[in-house]
């Protein structure tokens, strides 16, 4: 204290001297009262703003998810019927294709097996035993039993009995219709 109050300062030169730590205590006190005074009330009153504000948004904001929601399932329904609508344009286009191979199929065979009936059963055998079996075997079940036993006759032994098995298997009942 003796430092700060000397016996020959003036009052003047005292209050100026102690004027600048008295200003700083009070301006450091009122904000921190001031704070203490408002926090608690304005942390209150926000966190019920808050709360107000989210029950107040909180139907509106489903109804907007909900929309939302519904626009996409919209949007990917019409993307399936696209879809679906290509699928039944490619399988109309592959069951016509498939009913042309199928007709073009018969009359092929149906040519095929005339041609055989017509060829002599010797000739016929040496080339229907170099086909594929299952063409060979489709041939001679469709020429008449006597023609196909001339035929089979001529053949290789073996070539002959693989011939008979796989016409033997088509005509059986137990014989599963699935190729695969």
């Amino acid at each position: 204290m003796i430092d700060i109050i000397n016996p020959d300062m003036t009052v003047l030169q005292l209050l100026r001297r102690l004027a600048l730590p008295a200003a700083g205590l009070v301006l450091l006190s009122i904000p921190s009262a001031f704070a203490q005074e408002h926090a608690p009330a304005g942390d209150i009153t926000s966190q019920d703003e808050i709360k107000q504000f989210c029950t107040n948004i909180a139907e509106p904001a489903r109804d907007q998810r909900y929309l939302l929601q519904k626009q996409e399932l919209e949007k990917l329904r019409a993307d399936i019927d696209a879809r679906m609508e290509e699928m039944d344009k490619r399988k109309a286009e592959y069951q016509d294709w498939l009913k042309r191979r199928d007709d073009f199929l018969k009359q092929a065979e149906a040519g095929l097996t005339e041609i055989y009936r017509k060829m002599k059963p010797d000739a016929a055998a040496l080339q229907l035993q170099d086909m594929k079996i299952e063409v060979a075997s489709a041939v001679i079940m469709r020429l008449g039993p006597r023609q196909s036993s001339l035929i089979l006759n001529e053949m290789d032994p073996e070539k002959a009995a693989v011939i008979a098995s796989v016409i033997a298997s088509a005509s059986d009942p137990n014989t599963s219709k699935d190729p695969s």
